[in-house]
């Protein structure tokens, strides 16, 4: 992957006014987190408040949930790429529709992925698996289950949003079941790129690392 490429598409994405999302309130488009090297990407749905006042997804209480389940299967955010589907920050964090999310991935995740190049794709929510997947299809009957984007592996998994509104039993079952979607994904990854490392000693302060970018974004 060049550098300059991606710096290209970093400059594109955030001079974007294509659709009415970026006049919703928003501080602008957020960016990707990780590593652009890494084999393995994960595509949630859009960015909260927090992903808004920071520019990067999936930070907020949602991310920190997102954090400790990669860290439970051999995982550290600085070891993966995550991104969105959506890149600015629906009105009063709402769930982007299906439309939005076709319209704004194929701007700017399509040439994301042409230039990360990622060997997996793990989709969180229902947004970005859909898109993914081409038509409507419920995401509760086919987590877990592998299917191909241009030759890539995806497979599809519930958002870390959808765990923080469950309780009790609901809310155990759920966890195990991403546990299981995460370390699926990351032996396919580990098959793809052996030597490629996953893992730091220590989780990351993502909040602490993009402090600056979050100075950079008050209105």
């Amino acid at each position: 992957m060049s550098d300059d490429k991606m710096k290209e598409w970093l400059q594109d994405l955030m001079n974007c006014d294509a659709c009415k999302l970026r006049h919703e309130g928003n501080r602008g488009p957020t960016r990707y987190s990780g590593d652009p090297a890494s084999p393995l990407m994960f595509v949630g749905e859009g960015p909260g408040g927090v992903e808004d006042e920071y520019g990067v997804p999936l930070v907020g209480p949602s991310g920190q949930l997102l954090d400790k389940a990669l860290w439970s299967v051999g995982l550290t955010r600085d070891h993966v790429y995550v991104t969105n589907i959506v890149k600015c920050r629906p009105k009063n964090n709402r769930t982007p529709t299906l439309e939005e999310g076709k319209a704004c991935a194929n701007i700017h995740l399509v040439k994301e992925i042409g230039l990360v190049q990622p060997k997996v794709i793990v989709c969180l929510g229902k947004v970005a698996f859909q898109y993914f997947y081409g038509h409507t299809a419920s995401i509760m009957r086919n987590r877990g289950k592998w299917f191909t984007w241009h030759d890539i592996p995806v497979m599809p998994t519930y958002h870390p949003a959808f765990l923080l509104r469950q309780t009790g039993k609901e809310l155990v079952e759920s966890k195990w079941q991403v546990y299981y979607d995460f370390k699926a994904a990351v032996e396919k990854a580990v098959a793809a790129e052996p030597d490629f490392v996953y893992k730091s000693e220590e989780k990351p302060d993502l909040l602490a690392q993009y402090e600056g970018l979050r100075e950079s974004r008050r209105f």
